[in-house]
């Protein structure tokens, strides 16, 4: 069946990728040129290669830095970072660049550049008597927190990427998954370089690595007669993932991010930053709620992450839970289904028969009904007006008047959860922002989680 467009219009962003896109809108406004032919040249521009940035069949460690750039968003990369600027990558960048509204190119512009934040580090120079010049190029990346096996998040991905641009294949790709794979990865490279195989990273594999835990370095001139200033790099706060959020009784890296985070905003804990999450951190972190008007439980949830800066802000942000509680609900992305398939979703566990809701305002698109061979079984696309849809899957049955074309408002009843082609019951859920790949669901439903909401909503207003 051929899926009916919908007329798309920017879509909502948040933080830190809202921020970039901003800042470079505002950038390029205050230089565009009201002639016709100053418009064509700019148009143009658009479809040139920013300096230093990687084109399509280009390998590499630029091709790597971009490709981590794009996971690093939520957006899919079938294989992950594998240095190599291929159909699969360009078809991803795509994606990127129409979900934040920018000219769907597939070349790395200067608005990509911009807006993924990606950079080439130039070499910084430094003159000596008598007119000497020697070159020093930063290559050392910084860590806060030492990834550990299990783990996840920008820390794990850092060190995927260094394992890559080494040579080392890391099975999966640079996922930010601190798996097996990584293990792996990791005790090849040890046995490469003579040193100890433990498939952990131990200070001798960091340093080969070109990795450091130190939050500054600063960089100085060969000796020479003269020496300019020392250069001094600033490392952007330390992001964690949901699931390694700290809770009280923690004793860990984590909660000294935390810790230190709350300091820099003015508030004060008793006995300082420990790393342990106890009463005193209990008490700061109610603090910093009640000033950011969130509400007041001591515990950092997701809502208060986000006002922390301490986790990447969703993709797409919903405006209603898509189930009635109870249910329940983990990252499982990516993770295998068969021989030959990955999850794309969130699978939202919950009774037969409790209500689904639309998660936003929009229009019903694709409808399927369960038969033989469907693994969807009873499943529909809501689309919302900027192309954005949302897949529901497993349903036990549509709400009465849900067809292909139905308007339907954010908290509506659209179904019931089922089982239907699979063997137990709860609601398969998919985000597709712009209409393109799936991107990774558990933070936009995480970010609205009402499982513990029992009660059936108030009908909105139709």
């Amino acid at each position: 069946m051929t899926q009916t467009r919908i007329t798309r219009t920017a879509i909502h962003l948040t933080g830190a990728l809202m921020a970039a896109v901003l800042a470079f809108g505002a950038m390029t406004s205050t230089t565009a040129h009201a002639a016709t032919a100053g418009s064509t040249s700019q148009a143009a521009a658009s479809k040139i290669t920013a300096p230093g940035q990687p084109k399509f069949g280009d390998q590499g460690p630029t091709v790597v830095a971009l490709q981590s750039a794009i996971i690093a968003n939520g957006f899919s990369l079938k294989g992950g970072a594998t240095g190599k600027f291929n159909t699969v990558t360009r078809r991803a960048l795509r994606t990127f660049q129409k979900v934040v509204g920018l000219r769907v190119t597939g070349v790395v512009d200067e608005a990509t550049v911009a807006v993924l934040k990606l950079a080439i580090a130039p070499a910084t120079t430094t003159t000596v008597a008598p007119a000497t010049t020697t070159t020093v190029t930063p290559t050392t990346v910084f860590l806060k927190v030492i990834p550990k096996r299990g783990g996840k998040g920008k820390s794990v991905l850092t060190v995927q990427t260094a394992l890559v641009t080494a040579g080392v294949t890391v099975r999966g790709g640079t996922d930010g998954v601190f798996g097996s794979s990584t293990a792996e990865a990791i005790s090849f490279f040890q046995k490469s370089k003579g040193l100890a195989v433990t498939s952990t990273l131990t200070p001798d594999t960091i340093s080969a690595l070109g990795l450091s835990v130190t939050t500054t370095t600063t960089v100085a001139p060969a000796t020479t007669t003269t020496v300019a200033p020392a250069t001094t790099t600033t490392v952007a706060p330390v992001l964690l993932s949901i699931e390694s959020l700290p809770k009280r009784g923690d004793t860990n890296d984590a909660t000294r991010v935390i810790q230190t985070v709350l300091v820099a905003a003015g508030i004060e804990i008793k006995g300082g930053i420990d790393g342990v999450f106890g009463i005193a951190t209990t008490i700061a972190v109610q603090k910093f709620q009640t000033a950011q008007n969130l509400s007041v439980t001591g515990r950092v949830d997701y809502a208060t992450a986000l006002k922390l800066n301490i986790v990447s802000p969703p993709v797409v942000l919903l405006d209603v839970f898509p189930v009635q509680g109870l249910c329940s609900f983990i990252d499982t992305w990516h993770a295998p289904r068969g021989s030959n398939r990955q999850h794309l979703g969130v699978d939202i566990i919950a009774a037969q028969g409790q209500l689904l809701y639309a998660a936003s305002d929009g229009v019903i698109g694709k409808v399927t009904q369960d038969g033989p061979g469907k693994i969807s079984g009873n499943a529909l696309r809501l689309i919302k007006a900027d192309g954005t849809y949302f897949f529901y899957a497993h349903m036990k049955s549509f709400a009465e008047g849900i067809v292909e074309g139905s308007v339907v408002k954010a908290g509506q009843v659209i179904g019931l959860v089922g089982m239907t082609g699979t063997g137990s019951p709860h609601l398969h859920f998919e985000v597709h922002p712009g209409g393109g790949e799936a991107v990774n669901p558990y933070p936009v439903v995480k970010a609205v989680d009402a499982c513990s909401v029992t009660a059936p909503r108030v009908a909105p207003t139709v």
